[in-house]
């Protein structure tokens, strides 16, 4: 058989080589029209064809070694480096947002009940209720504990106390709350003939009628009211060393107002003290808002003439990124609030369940309304005033408190339904 005889027949047992694509290429290759179909070649030695390459879009065809193995699988760099971007983009989605806030979800809670399903967007993320797993008892036994919780305070356990608040805080201040019936803020803009209460909080209302908001703002602005018992209540755990944050629901600015500083405090929902363009964000002076909506008038951007609006967080916007830093804590007060709002209302199951959780409240609400309770939740249902101040008399800080109240000129009284 003469030699280039043979070199055919070598060159006819060879199978066509394929060609080797990185991680671009092929998506191109995806997008295309198939092209003919590679002959597999004739059999091999052993009557059979050569195995068939299932991803010629990835790997190279190699044919087997001297031992009859193939050979290791060199690494695509150029999928490594679109893996890399990759990376890059994830880590991109999870970082803070223009405005603040987080795209990332809230915080798992740790022990205890679970909360429901976080989401990204919070604060007013969100208008359904907190949804509330297993049977709620209509009227669960409420566990007293003023005295309990105040001797662990006392005896020094207790020396990162968490505090988590909503409107019920401000009513003794002359502010009503949002829910109550007949006097609360959502029924005083009822002459604005919203499609739903919380309408007033949402942008795509806002865009088109804007006037219900700000109505609502005349009323919460800071300067018309003055922090009560409650508030300096909070700023005496701050003066012994023992707040470790202020989580609160409410916008009117009570809390800076009596003197808790900014690194204790989370205005989860926004404030009054800056104000930017609802459109476009462009940042608008926040004295210059107020005179505005003050007057009846509607604040517009300079840049894109859209309405201006304080920074307070509407549905779908992002809460402030310190909310999700939550602090370990020795022991968890809850007050004044209705915790129906997600992820807010999910802060009391953040703490461990060995943690103490306090409610004073008018009415059970969230996991206190579930029955059993858990070992170390306790629960004081009334005037929120008259049961902060019996707990401020137990742990001997009636005096303090009064003092401090009347050297800022602060107002007492009783609250209202929360």
């Amino acid at each position: 058989m003469s030699k280039s005889r043979l070199t055919l027949e070598k060159k006819a047992a060879t199978p066509p080589a394929v060609p080797r694509m990185t991680r671009s290429s092929a998506s191109r290759a995806r997008g295309s029209s198939p092209g003919p179909q590679q002959d597999p070649g004739p059999p091999g030695p052993q009557g059979k064809r050569p195995r068939k390459n299932t991803d010629s879009a990835l790997d190279q065809n190699l044919a087997p070694g001297q031992h009859g193995k193939r050979p290791r699988k060199n690494t695509d760099s150029a999928l490594d480096q679109d893996l890399g971007q990759m990376i890059v983009r994830v880590q991109d989605v999870s970082s803070p947002w223009p405005r603040g806030g987080l795209a990332s979800a809230s915080p798992r809670p740790r022990g205890g009940q679970a909360s429901a399903s976080p989401r990204p967007r919070g604060g007013l993320a969100s208008a359904s209720p907190r949804p509330r797993g297993g049977q709620a008892s209509a009227s669960p036994r409420p566990r007293g504990g003023l005295a309990s919780v105040a001797r662990l305070v006392k005896l020094g356990r207790c020396r990162n106390i968490l505090v988590v608040v909503g409107a019920g805080i401000s009513t003794a201040s002359g502010i009503p709350d949002f829910r109550t019936p007949g006097t609360g803020l959502y029924a005083n803009l009822e002459r604005y003939n919203l499609p739903y209460p919380e309408a007033v909080f949402n942008m795509d209302y806002f865009s088109d009628h804007p006037q219900a908001f700000f109505s609502l703002a005349k009323e919460l602005y800071p300067g018309r009211h003055r922090p009560n018992y409650i508030h300096y209540f909070i700023h005496t755990l701050h003066r012994k060393g023992l707040l470790q944050r202020v989580y609160t629901q409410n916008i009117d600015g009570l809390e800076k107002m009596c003197g808790i500083p900014d690194d204790k405090l989370v205005e989860a929902h926004g404030h009054f003290a800056t104000a930017s363009c609802h459109l476009c964000y462009t940042p608008y002076p926040a004295e210059d808002a107020k005179v505005a909506i003050m007057s009846g008038k509607v604040p517009t951007c300079s840049f894109c003439a859209g309405a201006v609006k304080p920074d307070v967080v509407f549905f779908g916007e992002h809460l402030p990124q310190k909310y999700f830093s939550i602090p370990k804590a020795d022991l968890l007060i809850i007050m004044g609030t209705s915790l129906q709002i997600e992820p807010f209302a999910s802060l009391v199951n953040t703490v461990r369940s060995s943690v103490p959780r306090l409610l004073l409240n008018r009415h059970a609400v969230g996991p206190f309304t579930r029955s059993p309770l858990r070992r170390t939740d306790h629960v004081e249902l009334g005037d929120l005033v008259d049961s902060v101040q019996r707990f401020a008399q137990i742990l001997g800080w009636s005096a303090e408190i009064q003092d401090l109240m009347k050297s800022q000129g602060a107002c007492g009284g009783s609250t209202g339904p929360s």
